[in-house]
């Protein structure tokens, strides 16, 4: 039996109210074509700029999912969670854009962050993705070791410079940067990048982040030889250590262009591959700090249990749980109870331009099988909970 069952304290601050409609609507994300049409339906909507469908959108997945649409807009939800020990990471969730204009704007946004951040103890890293720092087919062409042009030479080094200013920037303030992962394709290019980050920045703390999908192939080795590099250039590894996201885009891109897929065949071959990843961590604390992302019960106990052995405090400053905003509220809080060190990834921007992230976030309900379903039964067993004690 699980001991992430306790739906009282998982729905603490919530309304029956709030209840009621999440049910509904991780009802909708739980069938596979109601959900696909849906989000086919939502991006032509908000591309064509239909009336209403902005609002729609705001009162039921961007309120679920999101803070707000901006900053101090969220701070609200910072500080609710605080309350109950649980930090916020924000995620300026704007996706998709391939304009310089845009990767400086980001990168603004980003600093802001910051330095926003730099006086609240309830935002303990800031987090981006790099390919909101340049364009997805320059990165996948260093990535695979391409010849750049002169004018795509510079364009790289003007990504650098946007990832080396906020890395720069989080080492004075001391905040943690987390760098998000990418699909396998562009993963290369940016694991260069943070490994460059933290041979500069990573020598007496681990201030920069990287993160690694364990639904790939081959990332375990990758983690093994990284160590070694670091080990031998004298630097600390910070790890987001995920399952992974874009599992239906890598498997039909392989189908597509006639290459071996990099996922594992099997969930079973991903849940264990993430657990030999733990036992990595946990055998080079030296070395290695790690957030472990998992909406996975079993892992979490497991990483709990290792704790445990390894005689570490349940707040020992190595290890950090995560998990998305408004999900696994059951493993959030019961952690957060027992004094772990938890935080909640919290999407914010312009709900039409956070639309790309909640139609993908759908999607991933979707295909991680039984995510939605665990969603939809503890929020049941709650409302029950609360009928019965009116009787």
């Amino acid at each position: 039996m699980s001991i992430f069952n306790n739906t009282q304290i998982a729905f603490e601050d919530k309304t029956t109210a709030q209840l009621k409609k999440a049910y509904w609507m991780f009802k909708a994300i739980e069938n596979p074509v109601l959900a696909h049409l849906g989000v086919s339906l939502l991006n032509f909507s908000v591309k064509n700029n239909f009336p209403f469908v902005e609002e729609i959108v705001k009162n039921t997945l961007f309120e679920h999912f999101c803070g707000g649409e901006t900053r101090e807009e969220s701070i609200s939800v910072v500080n609710r969670l605080w309350k109950r020990g649980v930090g916020s990471i924000f995620d300026y969730s704007v996706e998709g854009k391939e304009e310089e204009e845009s990767f400086d704007r980001v990168c603004a946004e980003i600093k802001d962050i910051i330095k926003f951040s730099k006086d609240h103890q309830a935002i303990p890293f800031v987090v981006f993705k790099p390919t909101a720092f340049g364009r997805i087919g320059l990165y996948e062409e260093v990535g695979k070791g391409g010849q750049l042009t002169s004018d795509e030479k510079e364009e790289w080094e003007r990504v650098k410079q946007r990832i080396d200013e906020i890395c720069e920037l989080c080492y004075e303030c001391n905040i943690r940067a987390m760098i998000d992962a990418e699909e396998s394709w562009v993963q290369d290019a940016a694991d260069y990048l943070v490994e460059e980050m933290m041979e500069k920045y990573n020598k007496q703390s681990t201030i920069v982040w990287n993160t690694i999908q364990m639904y790939r192939t081959y990332r375990l080795e990758y983690m093994e030889q990284h160590l070694h590099r670091a080990q031998e250039k004298g630097y600390f590894i910070g790890y987001k250590m995920v399952r992974g996201a874009y599992i239906e885009k890598e498997n039909t891109r392989a189908k597509k262009m006639g290459y071996p897929s990099p996922i594992h065949k099997t969930k079973q071959h991903t849940d264990d591959y993430y657990n030999a990843g733990i036992d990595f961590i946990m055998a080079h604390l030296d070395r290695i700090s790690a957030f472990f992302g998992t909406h996975n019960e079993k892992s979490t106990q497991l990483i709990m249990e290792k704790m445990k052995t390894a005689g570490l405090a349940n707040n020992s400053s190595h290890i950090y749980f995560g998990q998305l905003y408004a999900m696994s509220d059951n493993i959030s809080f019961y952690l957060s109870k027992l004094g772990y060190n938890t935080a909640k990834y919290l999407p914010y921007g312009p709900v039409k331009e956070v639309v790309p992230y909640l139609t993908r976030r759908a999607q991933e309900n979707t295909s991680v099988a039984g995510q939605s379903g665990r969603e939809l039964s503890l929020i049941k067993k709650e409302i029950e909970r609360r009928n019965k004690d009116k009787k």
